[in-house]
């Protein structure tokens, strides 16, 4: 068998074509491949998450007089309970509302930051320090590959959770549902128990094996020991104790008292900063998404210190090609797909930051003047081994969800640990772990991410929304690290250039492409073209062509292709159609 059929196999419905020579990467026309699974309709109302049962909570909120972001919020604390591995009440949240109402889109920026007490030269000695703890940067880049760098896990990468106050932040705007009636689902399950769903059950073990040595990880997240294993009732007192403190006092519940007490003091003792005024000063914001008009459809996201933009930048640099003609799963649109996110991304690394600090250059890099001229840096036969940032003139284990609800209103919603379970650091007795993104920031004093007291770090988790003629279409969401904004410009992509229905556009093989400079200011720019990975389903002839081109091709893991959650209205009739990742254990459903 040739050495490059072991990095995408082609699955048996697709047939092996020869290599063309009209054009550079030409090759046989590709069928587009079907869904793995029906989509979902519905008249009234719809729920898509990773979780069947987070899907059911959400569809019963709904029923029970509950509008989609109380359905929403309800999900996500079934999800902080039931998939630690992607979410959790230590990590943050960010979400996009079409509100009926109003007839317009509501972003809001769920990020939590760093303590206040700590400046950058303190943050940088006491990174060097533990860096020296092999626990803390177990599986990720060594210290002496890295430079300075927060390390990956331990007390140092933790910031402030911003998930709760995002709960309370978008219940005070859109909820209908008294709080304690919202989350009473979850503390139900996490008290009697719920049975792990196979790929949850398989992150759960590889993150208990990271956390072993990690204080209070035993104690909360095994069973004598072990990892549950699929099937398996887990039961989780302390988070319904915790969740039920949130019930009984709003987000004071988490932000202040005893959970906030035992969050800062637990962090200190492992050579954190944290202070308990820290949690009690947290509020997350409410700001405008931006979009981009690709091909009559206005896609949304919300804008940094977020990397949602790159996606759109990716649209509009793809958006000066005729993909549709390349047809989808050729080794010419996957050439130009990757060399698009290599030029988005090293924008990505140079400017994207928390903008109270920073001035991120947000229109002219979602602009199609600006698009026009990283176009031009395209060889069509070619894969560029570096890019350089844009002269700007002066002037990355995630959950999604999306709801929809009677009303009309819809809920694009993502919420995450960072890192799998998040930090390692789990405060005794609260039930959760806490998140690393405070890994994220640069440890270099000029770059626009640096470190610095009370600033957000730059973020992976985007949620993005499509409407068309100022309606909604699509609310969805492509989750897991760097994949994201790659992610969600291949299903925009897929639905309107290749045109494919909701449930194919998730199912079909991605392409995802690794090695890009880091927002970090860590580890040498990108000069080798990086790694390009694709999902099994790609034809032997495109990888062969994609190889000449001077593209790296080697194999990657089901979870590097991220996890899709979309819901579909349809804009004269209202029926709402629901599509879910066919790699993760969730679906979609409705009423």
């Amino acid at each position: 068998m040739p050495a490059l059929m072991l990095t995408a196999l082609t699955s048996a419905s697709f047939t092996f074509f020869a290599l063309g020579a009209e054009q550079p990467g030409a090759t046989a026309p590709v069928p587009i491949p079907p869904a793995k699974r029906p989509e979902v309709y519905s008249p009234r109302a719809m729920a898509a998450t990773s979780h069947p049962l987070a899907t059911q909570i959400a569809v019963e909120t709904m029923r029970g007089g509950g509008s989609a972001i109380d359905a929403a919020i309800a999900a996500n604390a079934a999800l902080g309970l039931m998939e630690p591995t992607g979410a959790g009440i230590g990590g943050d949240l960010f979400a996009i509302v079409w509100d009926p109402k109003t007839g317009k889109l509501h972003g809001y920026n769920g990020s939590g930051r760093s303590p206040k007490g700590v400046t950058f030269e303190a943050m940088r000695d006491a990174a060097k320090l533990q860096a020296g703890n092999k626990l803390y940067h177990l599986g990720t880049v060594p210290p002496a590959e890295r430079g300075d760098q927060i390390p990956a896990f331990g007390p140092l990468a933790v910031t402030v959770p911003g998930c709760v106050d995002g709960w309370f932040a978008l219940h005070e705007r859109f909820g209908k549902l008294p709080m304690k009636q919202v989350l009473a689902p979850a503390i139900g399950y996490a008290r009697e128990g719920f049975p792990l769903s196979p790929v949850i059950a398989e992150g759960w073990a590889i993150s208990v094996r990271r956390f072993a040595e990690f204080p209070n990880v035993r104690e909360q997240l095994t069973i004598k020991g072990r990892a549950p294993a699929r099937g398996e009732l887990f039961k989780n007192p302390n988070l319904a104790a915790t969740l039920g403190k949130i019930a009984d006092g709003g987000r004071d519940g988490f932000y202040r008292g005893p959970v906030a007490d035992t969050v800062a003091s637990f962090l200190r003792e492992q050579g954190g900063f944290m202070q308990a005024q820290d949690l009690a000063d947290h509020r997350g914001e409410w700001v405008e998404p931006v979009s981009t008009n690709y091909r009559g459809y206005d896609v949304w996201e919300i804008p940094p210190n977020g990397q949602g933009i790159a996606a759109l930048q990716m649209l509009n640099i793809l958006e000066g090609f005729d993909l549709k003609a390349m047809g989808w799963g050729s080794a010419a649109y996957v050439h130009h797909f990757v060399e698009a996110k290599k030029l988005a991304f090293e924008d990505r690394a140079r400017f994207y930051a928390d903008q109270s600090f920073a001035k991120v250059p947000v229109k002219t890099l979602v602009s199609k003047e600006y698009a026009a001229e990283r176009r031009k840096l395209i060889n069509p036969a070619k894969a560029a081994l570096a890019v350089e940032p844009g002269t700007i003139p002066d002037g990355a284990d995630t959950i999604y969800l999306t709801v929809a609800d009677e009303s009309g209103m819809m809920v694009s919603l993502i919420q995450s640990n960072y890192r799998g379970m998040g930090s390692g650091m789990m405060p005794p007795g609260l039930g959760f772990m806490l998140q690393n993104r405070g890994e994220q920031f640069a440890m270099v004093a000029d770059h626009p991410n640096a470190f610095a007291p009370g600033k957000r770090p730059f973020h992976t988790i985007i949620p993005a929304f499509i409407t068309k003629d100022g309606a909604p279409w699509i609310s969805f969401g492509v989750m897991g690290g760097a994949m994201q904004p790659q992610g969600h410009a291949q299903i925009v992509i897929n639905l309107i250039d290749f045109g494919m229905e909701l449930q194919q556009a998730g199912d079909a093989p991605r392409i995802h492409h690794d090695g890009s400079t880091e927002p970090q200011g860590r580890v040498k720019p990108m000069n080798d073209g990086g790694v390009l990975n694709l999902e099994p389903g790609f034809p032997q002839a495109t990888l062969e062509a994609l190889a000449s081109m001077g593209h790296t091709l080697k194999p990657a893991s089901t979870a590097t292709f991220g996890g899709y959650q979309a819901i579909r209205r349809d804009p004269k009739t209202g029926v709402y159609t629901g599509a879910t990742e066919t790699r993760k254990d969730g679906h979609a459903a409705g009423y």
